[in-house]
């Protein structure tokens, strides 16, 4: 790569906004809706900057697909992605009346039920 185009890679022109933050699960699937280009350029960038190998086996996994045959997936980059931001969706789907009841075992040296081993037929 020449230096104009080392110039040219930087985080800002790249095809994922915020790439640097992106944790790994979420890189996973933003790329899948990258173009064997883009993917190229991110995968550049990656190995100038970072140099990750965990994100670099991953970039060339999917460049592999992409050359095999495999369609970008379709979606947008620039959308806002509540895990990643922390949000939820909202509260627990689970209310007070879905909790199980509680258990209460017997206290050390009680007898549970049964029949004590002296009452036991023969």
């Amino acid at each position: 790569m020449s230096s104009t185009e080392e110039a040219d890679v930087s985080a800002e022109n790249l095809p994922l906004p915020d790439y640097d933050h992106l944790p790994m699960g979420s890189l996973q699937h933003r790329i899948r809706s990258l173009t064997s280009d883009e993917l190229a350029q991110v995968l550049d960038y990656e190995r100038g900057h970072n140099d990750r190998p965990q994100v670099v086996e991953l970039l060339n996994r999917r460049m592999a697909e992409l050359e095999a045959g495999a369609e970008p997936a379709p979606g947008a980059q620039d959308e806002e992605d509540p895990v990643e931001l922390g949000r939820s969706s909202g509260g627990s789907p689970v209310g007070p009346g879905g909790s199980p009841e509680p258990i209460h075992p017997p206290r050390h040296g009680v007898q549970g039920p049964g029949k004590p081993k002296g009452n036991r037929a023969r």
